[in-house]
């Protein structure tokens, strides 16, 4: 299978092609007006003159070699075309039908026997039930809707799991002035897949961003390999992920199955990826653009020059929105700004260096030249935007954005060029841009403002991810132990916890008073009892616990009750009463599609109450286990509160690694582990209780 042969055909044959279909009309329109260099040959069974030109009757009649059959034919005639053109030595194919793998079931099994075929004769087929693809670099544009002028190159991937928004995308990319170097309707994805797309992409020297439109993510572990090249090429990935789920329920028995949700575990495995995760159509095409045209960002303490004080107001309150930095400037660059900014002016970060640039055409330029150089900035947002209508004399509108242009190619930071509110680029203004070499601009504060958190997000999780390896999988299956099967509750889960030399609270197990009071007087009091019962998963919930034990009459008592409320017991777990610290949930839950996946929070009763956990896809290590606890809402009560002790993060964070790894070390029958809650106190870290669940 060559992708890179299906998107760069020499010649290309129509088949089906009639008059009386749209399809058909805009594909053969779309090849003349975009300039296909190479001959297209129509086929229609009837032969005769179809859209002015000879028809073959078969492909076999064609007396040329043909690179890429563009496939119109009914649904039950599709897999006649591909036998007529392997036999031919064609090996490339787009198929526009439907009725196929989404119409039902024997539309599945035709895509099926189409599938089979193509793996048995090394086809390569885009499809079926897609529009094709518009190959912009090269100017290849067999795709069945019109295409709406100008057809814009550029340096954007676009690969589309949905044709009925694939035209929409094209238009808003064109209307904000970004390029597309290939678009691709993918279709059922039969056998051309979008990783296989991606792929390609990545090898492309006309790609420098990659953008996703993904109703599913089919194969994980493929878009795993292929993101991760992505990153390493520094080839930005923009996806647009739909299909959110209702929270999953892995684990009827542990809080980690309610809290990952199918959505939130795609979420955590496209941040460990570097692929940017953005929430509408309009933030997929701003952000790579952006991203096409600014490359990696250095940090995210961002200067702002502006003619709008409100516009200030609107970049601060964002700007706090996606973790960027709004630094004061440099003394030098306050005393500098004084000299340029009107008295009635204010000199600081967000700048607005008012509406005196309607008289001093000047005074932005000068300020945005003051702000690149302090050196407390990363990059610079500049609020310009492309003019709308072309003035009598278009000279001095050029002359002015030529010297923007110069100036802001000069700069020692990065400037990005943001428009107050999203509007069409006009053609007047996609000429200024072209002309004078006036740089990206991204389309409104809103949508600018997030692909600039993006792209620095993005860049930062490039040089973390590169600068230390991928961590390796644990062997699956070694500590698996005997007679695995349903819900171990805290006495068997701990115990096995334990034994890999994980922290976790001593404890014996009780089944008479005498025992359950010997144990408390060798632990010393205050005890915990604890009731102790195969499958039994939330014990307080059924009056299972019993805390703050002090003396042995307590335990007496305590034991009775338990025994009272928990039928078929194993016996009793008598611990020591833990105090103080800080008490988080550190689970672990086998997602269907990304496999073990880490969710670590506040734990204890908060867990249900805030639902504050961060979530990561395994492997990880302590350093990745670090960033994750720095994401909590909570995560300043691990600082120490009201005289408490801060807790030592660095062994906190070593603990749930080797949890993690433990986890994975169990083999493919675990479900879930989950410690409920792990008890930090400074440096002491302690699990108080566990469940494991078997698949």
């Amino acid at each position: 299978m060559s992708v890179r042969e299906l998107f760069n055909p020499r010649s290309i044959a129509l088949v089906g092609a009639t008059d009386k279909s749209g399809w058909s009309i805009s594909t053969l329109g779309n090849l003349r007006a975009h300039g296909f260099p190479g001959p297209v040959h129509l086929v229609n069974p009837r032969g005769g003159v179809v859209h002015g030109m000879p028809a073959h009757k078969s492909l076999t009649d064609i007396a040329e070699p043909v690179d890429l059959a563009y496939v119109m034919v009914p649904t039950t005639a599709v897999l006649g075309v591909l036998r007529e053109g392997a036999k031919l030595g064609i090996g490339c194919y787009v198929i526009l039908t439907a009725g196929f793998g989404e119409s039902g079931e024997e539309g599945a099994r035709l895509e099926a026997e189409i599938a089979g075929f193509a793996v048995e004769h090394g086809l390569t087929i885009l499809g079926p039930n897609g529009n094709g693809y518009i190959n912009a670099a090269a100017g290849v544009t067999p795709y069945g809707l019109p295409i709406p002028p100008p057809l814009l190159r550029g340096e954007v991937g676009v690969v589309l799991q949905s044709g009925a928004l694939a035209s929409s995308v094209l238009s808003f990319a064109q209307a904000r002035n970004v390029g597309i170097s290939l678009l691709t309707s993918m279709g059922n994805e039969a056998v051309v897949s979008v990783t296989d797309v991606i792929d390609y992409l990545v090898d492309d020297p006309a790609t420098k961003v990659i953008a996703l439109f993904l109703e599913t993510i089919r194969n994980p572990a493929e878009f795993s390999r292929v993101a991760r090249r992505a990153l390493e090429a520094g080839k930005p990935i923009v996806a647009l992920k739909i299909g959110r789920s209702t929270l999953a329920s892995h684990t009827a028995q542990a809080h980690t199955g309610a809290l990952v949700g199918d959505d939130d575990v795609i979420d955590a495995a496209l941040r460990r990826l570097g692929v940017i995760r953005v929430r509408s159509l309009e933030d997929l095409i701003i952000t790579s653009g952006l991203l096409a045209s600014s490359g990696p960002l250095p940090g995210p303490r961002v200067g702002v020059v502006t003619p709008s004080g409100g516009a200030s107001e609107i970049i601060a309150d964002r700007a706090e929105d996606e973790g960027l930095e709004l630094p004061a400037f440099a003394p030098e660059t306050v005393e500098r700004l004084k000299e340029i900014v009107p008295a009635f002016g204010t000199v600081q970060n967000p700048l607005d260096v008012t509406g005196y640039v309607l008289i001093d055409r000047t005074l932005l330029g000068r300020a945005l030249d003051v702000v690149t150089a302090d050196p407390n900035i990363d990059l610079v947002m500049l609020l310009s935007e492309p003019p709308k209508l072309a003035p009598p004399d278009p000279a001095p509108v050029l002359a002015q954005y030529t010297a923007s242009a110069e100036r802001i190619a000069a700069s020692r930071v990065p400037v990005v060029v943001v428009s107050n509110v999203l509007t069409d680029v006009t053609a007047f203004g996609r000429q200024v841009q072209q002309e004078t070499g006036f740089p990206y601009v991204a389309g409104g504060i809103e949508h600018g403002m997030h692909a600039i958190g993006a792209a620095v997000r993005w860049s930062r999780t490039r040089a973390r991810v590169l600068s230390r390896p991928e961590p390796s999988p644990r062997a699956e299956g070694a500590l698996r132990p005997p007679g695995a099967h349903g819900v171990w509750a805290e006495h068997r889960a701990a115990a096995l916890l334990a034994s890999s030399g994980l922290p976790v609270v001593p404890s014996d197990l009780a089944r008479s008073e005498e025992e359950a009071v010997a144990a408390a007087g060798r632990f010393g009091y205050p005890v915990v009892l604890k009731a102790a019962a195969e499958g039994l998963g939330h014990k307080s919930d059924v009056g299972g616990v019993r805390l703050g034990l002090s003396a042995e009459e307590d335990v007496r008592r305590a034991y009775r009750e338990v025994v009272a409320a928990v039928p078929s017991l194993d016996g009793v777990l008598v611990q020591p009463q833990r105090g103080g610290g800080i008490e988080l949930l550190v689970g672990v839950v086998r997602d269907p599609a990304w496999g073990l996946t880490l969710a670590v929070g506040l734990g204890g009763v908060w867990v249900e109450v805030l639902r504050d956990t961060a979530l990561r896809v395994l492997p990880v290590d302590a350093g990745e286990v670090r960033t994750a606890l720095a994401e909590l809402r909570g995560a300043a009560l691990l600082d120490g509160v009201r005289g408490g002790p801060a807790a030592d993060l660095d062994a906190v964070a070593d603990v749930v690694a080797r949890v993690a790894s433990f986890a994975e070390s169990l083999g493919d029958g675990l479900e879930s582990l989950e410690i409920n809650p792990l008890l930090v106190t400074g440096s002491r870290v302690e699990a108080l209780d566990a469940l494991i669940t078997w698949r």
